[in-house]
């Protein structure tokens, strides 16, 4: 699907887009893979990893989301877009809300224009799990980023780009796991743990790009992609990470969830399931789920709420280890 195609990456200095990028060229030959950031120093570092001269099809284009004009420029002949570019952090956005607000929901909007108005084809959008019932605003900004890209669908007309989102839980080894920290933290012999019933989705780099690969094939427009991904509580993984360290409890923190949802009780009325994935499908007239009934899709019961603390799928000790190293 991406050979001979052009696609670009917001936030393709982040983790995800580094993964995305060297998964795109070892598996594709895309006509341009364009990595759009705001970081040069970021963008030089990855250059010496991923070289224009090794890999021709490169382009590193500096830029922001909030800067409507920039992303005109940099989606002229655009085919697929995937926009990873956001503001994440939980403690950062509560102290500098109207900072995030212009880059995950002003963003989005100069995003969904600039795909109109250049025609691309496709643009997919990563979510995350605090997006569903928010308690913080970086949960809010991205529930209205979902929003705003849905939605574009019904902007879109003649033009007929198509917008889809993609919602996962907590990245393995991402600077925004608390994996990181409890490694570095293992040197003292304690780590902090906010609440002992704390529980998590977890879902490794590698998986969630592919998971996005595949999902901006599978989609049509409007839908919004769960991957069917396991859990861990906070105390078996920290005693995965560190064994020997003692723990102390410190409460839970501001804009922090005891639990995650992806799948909320309302949400669940218009839910499809899949094999190893939902899509939540856009509640607008000009929708219609006949294509993914026809692929093997089943409404999803009454009463449905996928959440962490009450997942069916559980990480291991063992398996945690291995998602370590493998991240």
């Amino acid at each position: 699907m991406l050979n001979g195609k052009s696609i670009l990456i917001t936030g393709g200095t982040g983790s995800f887009g580094k993964k995305c990028t060297e998964i795109i060229l070892q598996n594709y030959k895309p006509e341009k893979l364009i990595i759009f950031s705001r970081d040069e120093l970021k963008q030089f570092e990855m250059s010496q990893v991923f070289s224009e001269k090794d890999y021709p099809c490169l382009r590193y284009f500096i830029g922001d989301v909030r800067d409507k004009d920039r992303l005109y420029r940099a989606f002229y002949g655009v085919d697929y877009v995937i926009h990873a570019a956001a503001l994440k952090q939980v403690p950062a956005a509560e102290r500098n809300p109207f900072e995030v607000i212009k880059t995950n929901i002003i963003g989005a909007e100069n995003i969904v224009n600039a795909a109109i108005d250049c025609n691309v084809k496709k643009i997919i959008a990563l979510s995350t799990d605090k997006a569903a019932n928010p308690v913080n605003l970086y949960g809010a900004t991205k529930l209205c980023s979902d929003k705003l890209f849905i939605a574009g669908n019904s902007y879109s007309g003649y033009h007929r780009t198509r917008f889809s989102v993609v919602r996962y839980g907590n990245v393995v080894g991402s600077r925004g796991s608390v994996m990181p920290f409890f490694k570095k933290m293992r040197e003292t012999g304690t780590l902090p743990i906010t609440d002992a019933r704390m529980t998590r989705f977890w879902i490794t780099i590698e998986h969630g790009v592919k998971f996005v690969l595949r999902c901006l094939e599978l989609m049509h427009c409007g839908e919004l992609f769960v991957p069917k991904i396991p859990s861990m509580n906070i105390i078996d993984m920290a005693r995965a990470i560190a064994p020997e360290c003692k723990h102390n409890i410190i409460g839970i923190r501001p804009g922090e969830k005891l639990h995650e949802v992806m799948i909320t009780d309302d949400d669940a009325r218009h839910t499809l399931e899949f094999g190893d994935y939902y899509v939540v499908e856009p509640e607008f007239d000009w929708w219609s789920n006949e294509k993914h009934i026809a692929n093997g899709a089943k409404q999803v019961p009454e009463g449905f709420r996928y959440a962490s603390n009450t997942n069916n799928r559980w990480l291991t000790a063992e398996e945690l280890k291995e998602l370590i190293k493998d991240s």
